[in-house]
């Protein structure tokens, strides 16, 4: 089992936790938001934290503006660009821990493209033939999607919500990739595997990042114990004959990531390659502790 911490990058800051409460940094702002885990003392002075531009009031279920702060702000990492806002849930549209993520996702599918170069005179950049084709459900404000399409892949991006789909593209304009083969599909996911089960559509690689409980867009249900399986039964019937990787994000679920890959092996274990699995984490500015985000587990042929 593995910790993969990141200790953010020049546009995020984990400033400090503490009293159940984190104090970020996304591109100029300070946010404070709620996390109940964060039951230890934070480390900076109080002063420190009132200087945040917004704080959300668990009570209240809504934050409150401290400073001029705009409705949306972007925030860039690397080569893409994407918004962050402050949702009513009290997330932003971005989890920065997953830049853990985007970067294996990135080194595998270049590992991918350079074993295929070794093995024929074709450019797999440039052969639309031989692109990568990636399925990214539960896909929410698709920074994974970008990533993968400036890896040179063909992207399928699934999830429930109308208005996430609408700040994932609003991502891809920001990020200039408008060409970019990207596909926004606004289903569920376990319907939509089964229609491209059906279908005979087959995928290089899949990401996905799945709740504890949801709705479909017509009302579907989605129980993690019950429809996680079935998820990944069909998951496995959509996968190449060579497929590339398959990757599990989960947030706030009472199992331990040893239950993923428990689960992922029932599906991959034919494959060969390898499976990873652990927890999510960001590092403080403050006092460098450690903040559990999450739980993953992962399969690739690298």
């Amino acid at each position: 089992m593995k910790i993969l911490s990141t200790p953010g990058w020049d546009e995020y800051e984990l400033l400090d936790t503490g009293d159940g409460k984190r104090f970020e940094r996304f591109g100029k702002y300070r946010l404070v938001r709620p996390d109940p885990q964060i039951i230890w003392r934070p480390r900076l002075d109080r002063s420190e934290w009132q200087k945040a531009d917004a704080e959300f009031d668990l009570e209240k279920k809504k934050w409150i503006i401290k400073t001029k702060i705009p409705d949306k702000w972007l925030i860039h990492y690397k080569n893409i660009g994407f918004y962050a806002k402050l949702s009513p849930f009290k997330h932003t549209g971005i989890f920065p821990e997953q830049t853990l993520q985007w970067e294996w996702i990135s080194s595998v599918m270049m590992f991918d493209i350079l074993a295929k170069q070794a093995q024929s005179k074709n450019n797999f950049l440039q052969d639309s033939q031989n692109k990568l084709r990636i399925l990214n459900l539960f896909g929410y404000t698709g920074i994974a999607s970008l990533v993968c399409a400036v890896g040179g892949a063909v992207v399928t991006h699934v999830d429930a919500s109308r208005p996430t789909i609408s700040w994932a593209r609003e991502n891809q304009t920001a990020s200039n990739l408008q060409n970019k083969p990207i596909r926004w599909i606004l289903d569920d996911a376990i319907k939509f595997v089964s229609r491209e089960v059906k279908r005979g559509v087959k995928y290089d690689g899949i990401i996905m990042d799945p709740p504890i409980y949801g709705h479909g867009p017509e009302g579907e249900k989605w129980d993690f114990n019950e429809s996680f399986p079935k998820l990944l039964s069909l998951c496995r019937l959509i996968m190449s004959q060579k497929p590339v990787f398959l990757l599990i994000n989960a947030y706030a679920i009472s199992s331990s990531a040893v239950m993923l890959k428990n689960v992922l092996e029932d599906y991959v274990s034919d494959l060969g390659g390898e499976i990873e699995f652990g927890e999510l984490a960001l590092e403080e500015k403050s006092a460098k502790r450690l903040l559990s985000t999450g739980i993953f587990a992962r399969w690739s042929q690298k």
